[in-house]
């Protein structure tokens, strides 16, 4: 009996495969250039969103948030404070992202969603529910030996908040790509699950690290719905970066306020750039 070859026939493709992605033919080209011009919509306005606040300041004033003794102490705080929190947010995010990957236990879809909540919330509620929440007793316990409302600790806790959310979703993402299987072997050879974890998981899961850091440190970076309500934007103590801006345009100093902005742009595409660099070759890309 003869097998027919071709016995599924199409219509004849012609075009390219060259690339990693799927090869392109003469039919599909209006369809991706529908798609370009929709994403090209969105690019320009980024562009030119970037563009219009260049232009519009001039370089002295920009200059000025590196001379102005009140300006350095914001974006030196800025920095700081988004390491600690960015350390911190992975610190956490790495063994909650664990938890909701490996492991089933009663009520794990309830605190998946509360995990988002942070995401979800308008940046103003989480401030006030930070400022409730160290006016109750426990809270006015912990403020006993370290103050957080309007304070740098809270200032940290404000950032970490939100950032940590981010966090956790990215290295979930990086966990769930980690084959179970490799920590399985691990156990049968003799390793408890904390061993498991610690020599065959998170080696594995630092390819998801970086893009976590990245994305957490620039939610605390530009954070400023919970630092103005819980931390409070008093200078030379708690103000930073984003609270700078928005002390400025309260006065009308719009000039300052957009060169403060670029100030923030450069230094998350520089922090953008390097973790990109960093994580050269992970599964994850940022």
């Amino acid at each position: 009996m003869a097998i027919a070859s071709n016995s599924v026939t199409g219509p004849p493709r012609q075009g390219s495969s060259k690339g990693h992605g799927a090869p392109t033919y003469r039919q599909d080209i209006p369809f991706l250039i529908a798609l370009a011009l929709i994403a090209g919509v969105y690019i320009v306005l980024i562009t030119g969103m970037l563009l219009s606040m260049v232009f519009y300041v001039d370089l002295p004033v920009v200059g000025e948030v590196f001379t102005n003794d009140r300006y350095r102490y914001a974006l030196l705080l800025s920095l700081i404070s988004c390491t600690i929190t960015t350390i911190l947010s992975v610190w956490v995010a790495a063994p909650t992202a664990y938890l909701l990957t490996r492991v089933d236990f009663r009520g794990k879809e309830l605190v998946d969603a509360v995990l988002d909540i942070p995401i979800i919330l308008p940046p103003l509620v989480i401030g006030l529910g930070l400022l409730m929440l160290f006016q109750t007793a426990p809270g006015q316990f912990v403020q006993g030996w370290m103050r957080f409302t309007y304070a740098i600790p809270g200032l940290i806790l404000a950032q970490f908040m939100v950032a940590c959310a981010f966090a956790v979703r990215t290295m979930t993402a990086a966990f769930a790509e980690i084959n179970p299987r490799q920590e399985q072997v691990a156990m049968t050879l003799g390793c408890s699950r904390a061993q498991a974890f610690w020599w065959v998981v998170l080696p594995e899961a630092r390819r998801g690290m970086i893009p976590a850091a990245t994305i957490a440190w620039a939610r605390a970076m530009g954070e400023f719905g919970p630092v103005l309500v819980f931390a409070g934007t008093t200078a030379y103590r708690t103000e930073v970066m984003p609270t700078s801006i928005f002390l400025e345009l309260q006065v009308g100093n719009l000039g300052v306020a957009t060169a403060i902005s670029i100030v923030i742009v450069v230094l998350a595409m520089a922090v953008l750039m390097l973790m990109r660099f960093a994580g050269r070759g992970a599964h994850f890309r940022i």
